[in-house]
C-alpha cells in the first residue's frame, strides 16, 4: 500500500489543469483567479473625509470659524478654505483645498448661526489621503487566489467585473450497491439508505463544484458500465462510492479498465478509506471510494478535494490546529494512519467523539473536525499536542 501523501503525489502527476474563462465577478466567489489584477486608479481617488465634521486649517483650531459651505459625499467642494473658515463635510466627501484637518462634529459647538468652535484639546487629521491605500497600477490580487467575499469587494473597487478564472471541474457522483435504497424509502431488513450520494453531493456543493448526480446503481455489471460511461462522457471527474473493495460483486475496477482507464492505485494506507481507487484516461478521471459513509466522507476531504483543487491550479495550505488532548488515548492497531472525529472542550482541548468505525457517520454529528494519528503511534497522553483539521 501507499501513503496518503504518495497517493496525492500520483494523482497530482496525472492532473491536467483546466482552461480559463471570463466570469461575472458577482458569481465568482470560490473561483480561482487566473490573472493578476491591478488598481486602475489611486485609492482613495482624492483626499477624503473620514468623519462627519468640519474641514479647516489646523492652525485655526482655537478660533471661531465661519462655515462657508456644506459638502455632501459625492459632490466637489466649491470653496477654498482660508484663515478663520471651515466647510461642513460629510464622511467620504472630498476635502476642500486649503483644509488640512477635519474635526469631528461631536467636538464642535455652534457659537452662533453659521459659526463653530472646536471644543476638544487635540485631534487627528481625519483625512484619508489620495492614494494612501493603493496607487494606480498597484497589484491588488495575484493569479491563483481563491476568491472570497473580501476579494469580490476588491474586484469591485478596481472595476474588474469580468476577471479570468480557472474552469471548475464538473463532477459525476454515483452510488453503487444493490443493498441501497433512496433516503425517502423505508429499507427492508437487507437494505440500507443511501447516505453516500447525498453526502458527496453536499461536500461538492460546499466547495462550489458543479456536479451531476446519477443516484444508485445496483450490482449489475452492464448497468454499472453504462452509468460510469455516461458519467465519464458528461463530467471531468467521476466519483463512485462502493464496488471498489474485494467482494464478489465489486467489479468496478474491471469496468474502469474496460473503459480504457489506467488504475494508478487501489489502496491507501489510511483508516478509514483504505480501498480508494484512482484512475485516469487523458483529462478524464475516476475516483472510487469505499462504501462506508465515514470512509467516503474523509477521503473526499483528504484526497478528492486536493485533487479537484489541483485541476483548477490551486493548492491551498492545509489548516491543522495544534491543540492539547484532554485525556489519554490508546489504540491496539497502528499499522495505518487513522483519522478520528473530535470535539473541543470549553478549555479548547481535544476530546475524542464516541466512534464505532467507518460505518458510524452519526459520530460526526457534533464533530468539530478530525485528528490524524500517524502509523506506528499507539498512545497519546493528556496534554500532548495533536493536530486537528476543522470541518
Amino acid at each position: 500500500m501507499i501513503t496518503l501523501n504518495q497517493a496525492i503525489e500520483i494523482a497530482f502527476s496525472k492532473a491536467q489543469t483546466l482552461g480559463i474563462e471570463k466570469v461575472d465577478f458577482m458569481q465568482a466567489s470560490g473561483r480561482i483567479l487566473a490573472e493578476d489584477v491591478f488598481a486602475d486608479a489611486d485609492m482613495p481617488p482624492f483626499n477624503k473625509s473620514a468623519m462627519d465634521g468640519y474641514a479647516c486649517r489646523r492652525a485655526d483650531l482655537g478660533k471661531e470659524l465661519s462655515i462657508v459651505e456644506i459638502i455632501p459625499a459625492g459632490q466637489l467642494p466649491t470653496k477654498i478654505i482660508g484663515p478663520g473658515q471651515c466647510s461642513k463635510i460629510m464622511t467620504g466627501a472630498p476635502v476642500p483645498e486649503g483644509a488640512d484637518t477635519v474635526v469631528m462634529v461631536e467636538f464642535c459647538i455652534e457659537t452662533e448661526s453659521g459659526k463653530i468652535r472646536f471644543s476638544g484639546e487635540k485631534t487627528n487629521s481625519n483625512i484619508c489621503l489620495k492614494g494612501e491605500d493603493l496607487k494606480e497600477g498597484d497589484l491588488v490580487l495575484s493569479s491563483g487566489v481563491q476568491l472570497r467575499t473580501q476579494h469580490i469587494a476588491i474586484l469591485a473597487s478596481v472595476g474588474c467585473t469580468n476577471p479570468w478564472a480557472y474552469q471548475q471541474p464538473v463532477i459525476g457522483i454515483i452510488s453503487t450497491g444493490s443493498e441501497l435504497v433512496n433516503p425517502e424509502v423505508k429499507p427492508s431488513p437487507s437494505q440500507i439508505r443511501n447516505s453516500n450520494g447525498p453526502q458527496l453531493f453536499a461536500q461538492a456543493t460546499k466547495y462550489g463544484f458543479r456536479k451531476n448526480y446519477y443516484g444508485i446503481v445496483p450490482d449489475d455489471e452492464q448497468l454499472t458500465t453504462q452509468i460510469i460511461q455516461k458519467s465519464v462522457e458528461e463530467n471531468d471527474v467521476t466519483i463512485l462510492s462502493g464496488g471498489v473493495s474485494v467482494g464478489d460483486f465489486d467489479f468496478v475496477p474491471k469496468i474502469i479498465r474496460n473503459l480504457g482507464f489506467e488504475i494508478h492505485f487501489s489502496k491507501i494506507s489510511i483508516k478509514p478509506g483504505q480501498h480508494t481507487t484512482f484512475a485516469s484516461k487523458g483529462n478524464k478521471y475516476i475516483i472510487g471510494l469505499p462504501g462506508n459513509p465515514v470512509s467516503s466522507f474523509i477521503q473526499f476531504e483528504v484526497f478528492v478535494l486536493p485533487f479537484l483543487q489541483k485541476l483548477m491550479n490551486y493548492m491551498p495550505p492545509e489548516i491543522l490546529l495544534p491543540l492539547p488532548m484532554s485525556h489519554d488515548f490508546n489504540r491496539n492497531m497502528s499499522d495505518r494512519d487513522e483519522c478520528l472525529p473530535v470535539q473541543l472542550t470549553g478549555k479548547n482541548e481535544v476530546q475524542l467523539v464516541d466512534y464505532h468505525g467507518s460505518a458510524h457517520i452519526h459520530a460526526y454529528h457534533k464533530a468539530f473536525g478530525f485528528m490524524t494519528i500517524q502509523a506506528g503511534k499507539t498512545e497519546i497522553k493528556t496534554g500532548e499536542l495533536v493536530y486537528v483539521r476543522p470541518l
